[in-house]
C-alpha cells in the first residue's frame, strides 16, 4: 500500500504529513510524482531481477536515478514555499540518495562475500542471482519479508563450518533451509543481510 511504502522509505512522520496535506487539499500532481518516485524505489528493492539488471547496467541505473531526481525537481517547482511539502521533499531526496548508494554498497558487499566464501566452496555454489534469491525468499507460509542477500549450496558437509564462520565474520544472518515446506516461517529471511 502507499502507506506502507511511505512509512518504510520516508518514515511515519512523512505519512502523517501526507495525511495533513490531503486534509488541506494540497495534494495532486506533486503527490502522484512523489508516489512514483517511492514506487520506483520500492519495485526495484522488491524485485531481485530488476536489481540484478540495474547492478549490471550502469547507464540504465543512472538514467533511473536521474528520472527520480527529475520528478523531485518538478515537485520543488510546484511547492510554492509550502514547508510541509519541503519536508517531504527533503525526506524523498534522502531516500533517492540512499537508493543510489544501495547499488554501490550491494556491489561491494557481493564482491567481498564472493571472495571470502569462494575460499571454502565453488563460486557456482554462491548465488546472488534473482532466481536463487526468489527461490529462497519464503517457505510454505508464503510470508515474504526480505530477499536473502546470498544463497549458499555447498557440495559437502566439510564446507559448512568454514562457510558459517565466514558468514558470521561478514555479518550475514544464517538461515538453515530444508525443502522450504515448513509452515512456521523459520526459513523466511527477516533481514536483508541473510
Amino acid at each position: 500500500s502507499d502507506r506502507e511504502i511511505v512509512i518504510r522509505l520516508l518514515g511515519p512522520a512523512a505519512w502523517a504529513t501526507l495525511d495533513q496535506l490531503r486534509a488541506e487539499r494540497v495534494t495532486g500532481r506533486s503527490a502522484r510524482m512523489l508516489y512514483e518516485v517511492l514506487g520506483d524505489i520500492w519495485v526495484v528493492r522488491r524485485n531481485p531481477y530488476l536489481e540484478d539488471d540495474l547492478l549490471a547496467n550502469r547507464e540504465r541505473r543512472e538514467a533511473l536515478v536521474e528520472a527520480l531526481r527529475h520528478r523531485l525537481r518538478e515537485i520543488e517547482k510546484r511547492r510554492a514555499g509550502n514547508e510541509k511539502v519541503g519536508g517531504l521533499l527533503a525526506a524523498a531526496t534522502k531516500a533517492v540518495e540512499s537508493f543510489e548508494r544501495w547499488f554501490a554498497d550491494t556491489r561491494d558487499l557481493r564482491k567481498k562475500v564472493l571472495k571470502a566464501l569462494s575460499r571454502h566452496t565453488r563460486k557456482d555454489n554462491i548465488g546472488f542471482d534473482g532466481l536463487a534469491r526468489v527461490a529462497h525468499v519464503t517457505d510454505a507460509t508464503d510470508w515474504r519479508v526480505e530477499y536473502p542477500f546470498v544463497v549458499l549450496t555447498p557440495d559437502t558437509e566439510a564446507e559448512m563450518a568454514p562457510l558459517v564462520r565466514e558468514c558470521i565474520v561478514l555479518g550475514l544472518t544464517i538461515i538453515p533451509r530444508g525443502g522450504g515446506t515448513g509452515y512456521t516461517g523459520g526459513a523466511v529471511p527477516l533481514d536483508a543481510k541473510s
